[in-house]
This record gives C-alpha cells, sequence and structure tokens, in this order.
C-alpha cells in the first residue's frame, strides 16, 4: 500500500535552543521526500522566542506553516491543533527535542507502504531510561491492562491514516492522548503494526512529562476515559 502524501505535525513548548537544529534537520529530510509532503509546526505556548526560530527555519517554503496555540495546552492539545490543519491524507509527528531523528520516520513509512495497517505504532530500541522511568513505564501499561483489557506497544511517533482521529473524540489536551489514540484503535482492532525505532538523549532543555505527579494523571486520565466510553463517547 503506498502512502501517496503525509503531514509531519512537530510540536514544540519551550525548545528556543534546540529548533534552529532540530527543526532544521526535520525540515531538510521532509524536502528530500519531494512534493506531496508538508510540515505543520505546533508552538505549544512558548513565551522563549520558540515561534519566531521556527518561522526563521521555515521561511520561503509553502508546504511549511507555523503558529502558536497562543497558551500552553498540552502535548495532545498541540498534536489536535497539528492535525486539524493537516491536508494529507496520512499523518506523523515529533517533538521538537532532537530525541528522535527524523530518519527513524523512514520505518513508519516502510512500514505503511509494506503492510496493509492504517496505523504503524512504534517502540524504542534500548532506550536508557533510567529505572525510575522504567518503572513509570511498566505501571502505566499495566494500569492500561487492567482497566482498558488491551496491551499497548507504543513508546514514539505513530503515523496513521488522517480519517482515524477525530479530535472530538480525544478529549485530552495532555499527553494522555498519545495513550488514548492507541488504546481506542486497538479496541475497535484498526488494522496496526509496530516497528523498533531509536531514540537518543535529547539535546538541551529538560522532558517536561515525568515524575509521580505524571503517574496519578494518567492513572485519572484512564478512568476518565472508561467513563466516556461507558457513557458512549
Amino acid at each position: 500500500m503506498r502512502v501517496e502524501g503525509f503531514s509531519v505535525v512537530v510540536f514544540a513548548f519551550h525548545e528556543a535552543e534546540n529548533v534552529p537544529t532540530v527543526l532544521r534537520e526535520i525540515h531538510a529530510w521532509l524536502r528530500s521526500k519531494g512534493e506531496q509532503h508538508e510540515l505543520i509546526f505546533v508552538d505549544d505556548g512558548s513565551t522563549d522566542g520558540t515561534l519566531a526560530a521556527a518561522r526563521e527555519v521555515l521561511a520561503g517554503d509553502p508546504r511549511a506553516t507555523a503558529f502558536s496555540l497562543g497558551a500552553n495546552r498540552g502535548i495532545g492539545g498541540a498534536l489536535k491543533a497539528g492535525v486539524a490543519s493537516a491536508t494529507q491524507p496520512w499523518v506523523t509527528f515529533l517533538p521538537c527535542d532532537g530525541q528522535i531523528p527524523p530518519e527513524e520516520l523512514d520505518v513508519l513509512l516502510a512500514e505503511a507502504e509494506r503492510s496493509d495497517s492504517d496505523v504503524v505504532f512504534s517502540v524504542y530500541r534500548d532506550r536508557d531510561d533510567g529505572l525510575l522511568r522504567k518503572v513509570f513505564s511498566a505501571g502505566v501499561r499495566g494500569m492500561i491492562r487492567a482497566v482498558h483489557g488491551v496491551t499497548m506497544r507504543s513508546d514514539g511517533p505513530y503515523l496513521f491514516r488522517r480519517e482515524l482521529f477525530s479530535a472530538r473524540e480525544l478529549v485530552p489536551d495532555t499527553f494522555f492522548l498519545n495513550f488514548e489514540f492507541p488504546i481506542r484503535a486497538m479496541q475497535r482492532r484498526v488494522r496496526s503494526s509496530v516497528v523498533t525505532i531509536e531514540c537518543v538523549p535529547r539535546r538541551a532543555g529538560q522532558s517536561k512529562s515525568a515524575g509521580w505527579r505524571t503517574v496519578y494523571r494518567v492513572g485519572r486520565d484512564l478512568l476518565d476515559l472508561k467513563r466516556r466510553q461507558l457513557r458512549g463517547r
């Protein structure tokens, strides 16, 4: 199955240090793919010059756009805004922290063309997260199995048919959206596959999604999703 065209959503929050190098690399990779692709940069309400840096990198390319949400909504809000702006039949995404080289998206694209999948998920190869993050990851997967009855294999970006992404249904603006979309897809038995990609340490700044508060929020959001599904949402 040929991927005729795809959109790459790049989201960032206070990544002014990374944008000049990371976004330039993503942009160069996408331009090498031909005409039927686009880049959508979403600034999640940064106040450090992230948007200005992005517009400088993307200036002059009619297939690239950059805009700000005006306030910090979260990864889910940024992704929903990016998908809403997308015009291509397939969509994928990258954070602008440099942890996932854009060439890794080739792995997802190749799998979509090789298989009959409507969604291609990714897991990380030998990622050195440290003990705390490994415990967190295992705990989250255990909660997902207990509450929603699915075994989730999705760590990083995924490639999906745009028509499968319903912003009205996907309520969270937080990073929990990247749990909810795979959970719903697996419960509905959407044709999917999983590939392994590389993930490297971020080049500058700190992660905004780690810690025990995150564990609590994920547990709360899993229960909220269950309640919404029971109400038919």
